[in-house]
């Protein structure tokens, strides 16, 4: 039955008039999201019913693209949630870079043979360099525009971590890191800000890239949460003059790197105490007592805690409500490992701007998620960091 249905659909395509074909998908598809619009409201249209779990609020134009031609569709918006029609790719965007920098790897020959493979079963074995850069100029349009828009209002939050992904530059394939900069504004909306590459250890670096998110508006910045990289501390203070979060969660595995596997479960056990506190005064006394407790076995360890505590300790002087999201750079497992996922597709890429359409791509439709997904953070508890300009305690002064 299911072989005789698409065998139907590819006859209409192939023999009926397009005009016609279009009109029938233009029906299907407004049918389709009538059905779904009233799954999710559990009533039909302009019915009233106690049972109403949602209410219509008006439409938004979209263009399909299908092989009858281009319909433009009418998609109904809720006043509680999204809805995204299922028939819809949601990831078009993203898709059309992943085949950009693989078909622009192939025709610059330094794909591999996975490559290859993908770019042959993707039809695309003929490409040419014209049509890679029609393909090209249309991603990078869209991402450029996206990661120079301006930004507005006040972001007392910033998340930056780093993604390293092979590139080949002058012959040799080296090692570049794809930074991100994510930040939650006073409304307690969380918003990708920035894309870009570069080494992650320099100074110039990080202040170049800290100072064209300022250029574009941002501000009011009073913590930045990154891993360990040396220069951008001293970027962020010179920028943004904002203290600086290093990721818990990384500084933990550095620490646990002191200790042998045996020994490892105890010195666990005694660094959680740290966190467990419910001040930071208590706290950096924890800190102190635990550090003292371990130098005489891991003086390594020790030295560590002695040096670091301001760095992983600075969450502490800000709401107790976002502790949990401050403390480390994990919000950004799921983004780096969607960016992973997909540069495993690649393998090599072909050019530093091959790394940004992609990364900036991912983002784009990253962003376009958390813009009609819920506040990341609530508006009460981030009044008192946006009203007061001195949030770091004496303790955790850099």
């Amino acid at each position: 039955m299911t072989e005789d249905r698409m065998a139907l659909v590819e006859l209409i395509e192939q023999g009926a008039d397009s005009d016609l074909v279009r009109e029938m998908l233009a029906f299907a598809a407004e049918r389709m999201m009538d059905l779904e619009i009233e799954a999710k409201t559990g009533v039909p249209c302009g019915s009233r019913s106690p049972e109403r779990l949602n209410h219509r609020n008006g439409y938004r134009e979209r263009g399909w693209d299908t092989r009858a031609g281009r319909i433009d569709l009418a998609i109904p918006k809720l006043r509680k949630g999204s809805y995204f029609p299922s028939f819809l790719e949601p990831r078009r965007t993203a898709e059309k870079a992943l085949a950009a920098v693989i078909q622009e790897a192939y025709v610059h020959g330094v794909s591999t043979r996975s490559v290859d493979d993908l770019v042959k079963a993707m039809g695309a074995s003929g490409v040419s360099k014209s049509q890679v850069s029609r393909l090209v100029a249309e991603i990078d349009e869209r991402v450029n525009a996206f990661l120079t828009r301006p930004i507005e209002g006040e972001w007392p939050y910033l998340w930056i971590d780093a993604t390293y992904l092979k590139e080949r530059e002058g012959g040799r394939i080296v090692s570049t890191a794809a930074i991100i900069a994510v930040g939650v504004n006073t409304d307690g909306r969380r918003e990708v800000l920035g894309v870009a590459t570069g080494p992650s250890e320099a100074e110039p670096f990080w202040k170049a890239f800290l100072r064209s998110l300022a250029d574009r508006g941002l501000r009011g910045v009073k913590l930045v949460i990154s891993d360990d990289h040396k220069g951008l501390r001293a970027a962020a203070s010179k920028v943004f003059a904002a203290t600086q979060q290093r990721c818990r969660v990384h500084w933990m595995r550095n620490a646990f790197a002191h200790a042998a596997p045996k020994q490892r479960p105890a010195v666990i056990a005694m660094i959680k105490t740290i966190f467990a506190q419910e001040t930071a005064e208590a706290a950096h006394q924890q800190w102190d007592q635990v550090a003292d407790a371990l130098r005489e076995k891991f003086p390594k360890l020790a030295d560590m805690m002695d040096a670091s505590r301001e760095d992983v300790l600075a969450y502490m002087a800000f709401p107790k409500d976002h502790w949990a999201q401050i403390a480390s750079t994990n919000s950004l497992e799921r983004v780096n490992k969607e960016i992973k996922r997909r540069a495993d597709v690649i393998g090599i890429f072909p050019n530093d701007a091959a790394v940004v359409r992609l990364v900036g791509a991912l983002m784009l439709e990253q962003n376009d998620e958390w813009a009609v997904s819920r506040r990341y953070m609530t508006l009460e508890t981030l009044g008192s960091v946006s009203h007061n300009p001195i949030v770091s305690l004496p303790a955790l002064a850099a």
